[in-house]
């Protein structure tokens, strides 16, 4: 039989997406006491089943009534209208913990509920979510953007230590920033991973996954190590005959792709020539050559 530990809460989630449950049973692991969530749709109510079994399902009311300490796990612009709404209707408790999961958020979204006399936590997971179990386990070592008022920062920080993560301090003006950071970072690389694995497929690649796992996979690694030094490929060379090449069997095969290929070419070519890694007169021809004027379309004209 596990020994109860000393100041282990009562846990609701409101809003039983891919986030809430996983944290929830990471909580659960560290002794606390899931009791109640939320959720609208069937899927939200399979996530809760599989990660929070016997947890009933209730309205977000009443799940703050039998929780120590409430996860808001909404989409980011849901949260003001559900802080609002629960603080209107008398549903928070003087001494609450709310703590919601926003990147976007500090704690100033959560002031109607400070008002009502909540303890207001901004706690970010720097993951993404698949809503499976998987998810539990993937906590350990994460990184969570922590914004909390001065004399909640180490409960804030040892919620995260107890969930497996490692708690970083994100001020709260910061948080928009550091949220866009990781927008870049993980939602625009799942967009150019899937990019690379259809033209892939169209090139007659069989498993794009195993040719561009290594690839890719040492690519994050060196540029998380060396950063800009880490680039290389035809447009950090200035290679504008290569680039043009590429455009023309875009527009060929995958017009849709054209537009992300230009803006990230470009960007890597700003950070090429930045840093010396790209010489001015060849980063003339390489934005010639992704300029939408026709003349700059074929290999020859570069």
């Amino acid at each position: 039989m596990v020994e109860e530990r000393p100041g282990r809460l009562t846990v609701g989630v409101v809003g039983a997406g891919r986030v809430g449950p996983a944290l929830a049973a990471a909580l659960a692991l560290a002794g606390h006491h899931p009791v109640a969530a939320s959720g609208v749709s069937e899927a939200s109510r399979r996530r809760a089943e599989a990660l929070l079994p016997g947890v009933p399902m209730l309205e977000p009311g009443q799940v703050l009534a039998q929780a120590d300490l409430v996860l808001l796990t909404v989409p980011d612009d849901a949260l003001p209208a559900l802080v609002n709404g629960l603080a209107e209707t008398g549903a928070v408790r003087p001494g609450q913990l709310i703590v919601h999961t926003s990147g976007r958020y500090g704690t100033a979204v959560l002031e109607p509920a400070l008002r009502a006399g909540a303890l207001p936590l901004a706690l970010h997971p720097a993951m993404t979510f698949t809503g499976t179990p998987v998810d539990v386990q993937r906590l350990a070592g994460c990184t969570f953007g922590v914004t909390a008022p001065g004399e909640l920062r180490l409960a804030a920080e040892a919620l995260v230590i107890e969930m497996g993560g490692e708690p970083e301090w994100v001020a709260e003006e910061a948080r928009p920033l550091y949220h866009a950071a990781l927008a870049i970072g993980s939602n625009h690389l799942v967009t150019l991973v899937a990019q690379a694995r259809d033209l892939l497929r169209t090139a007659g690649v069989e498993e794009p996954g195993r040719m561009l796992g290594p690839l890719l996979g040492a690519a994050l690694d060196n540029a998380l190590r060396s950063g800009d030094a880490a680039l290389t490929g035809p447009v950090a060379r200035g290679d504008a005959g290569t680039v043009a090449a590429h455009l023309r069997e875009l527009r060929a095969h995958a017009p849709e792709d054209v537009p992300s290929y230009v803006a990230m070419a470009r960007a890597t070519a700003d950070r090429a020539l930045a840093n010396g890694m790209l010489k001015a007169e060849s980063a003339e021809a390489l934005l010639g050559a992704l300029s939408d004027d026709p003349t700059h379309r074929d290999e020859g004209t570069v």
